[in-house]
């Protein structure tokens, strides 16, 4: 039997977020013009009924009020995606990690690389937080929406910016 997929899109203070779930569980989260989303024909028929606490979450997360999801997600990638993208999970709002850093924590010092591109996959974005990962000297490196988008993500959670700053 076929996976059922589903979207909807929301508002949001970086444009409209596009959010899909497969069998009724939140599975991506895609940014408008973001590197590796797939085609919009992948995304199921229009139905916002699987998304009302992904939104509700979502509109606390961008108004200061949530600072940690808790949403079941239904993640789809390698094994090593899935556990660079849990331990993207892991990473505390507010904070963040190097790529090097966050491949140690998995055991693998010297994959940086490999978490760098599995980080860029993330197929949910904000809500696995792959904005919080940085380059070795602290600068800003790839963002699959945007530098620009990850600077105003990070200038956020740091409290340097107001959430009207967004819009």
């Amino acid at each position: 039997m076929a996976p059922i997929v589903r979207h909807t899109v929301m508002d949001s203070p970086y444009e409209p977020l596009t959010l899909v779930a497969v069998d009724g569980v939140l599975s991506r989260v895609h940014m408008t013009g973001q590197r590796h989303r797939p085609p919009e024909e992948t995304f199921g028929e229009s139905d916002p009924r699987p998304f009302r606490e992904a939104i509700r979450q979502l509109d606390a997360y961008f108004a200061g009020e949530l600072t940690e999801f808790d949403l079941p997600l239904n993640l789809i990638g390698t094994p090593f995606q899935l556990r660079v993208w849990e331990g993207l999970l892991r990473i505390p709002y507010g904070e963040t990690r190097t790529y090097g850093e966050l491949a140690e924590e998995l055991g693998n010092p010297s994959a940086s690389r490999a978490v760098g591109l599995a980080n860029g996959k993330n197929p949910v974005s904000v809500i696995v937080p792959c904005h919080r990962v940085i380059g070795a000297g602290g600068g800003l490196t790839g963002y699959g929406g945007g530098l620009d988008r990850k600077q105003r993500l990070l200038a956020f959670e740091s409290g340097t910016a107001e959430p009207a700053a967004l819009f």
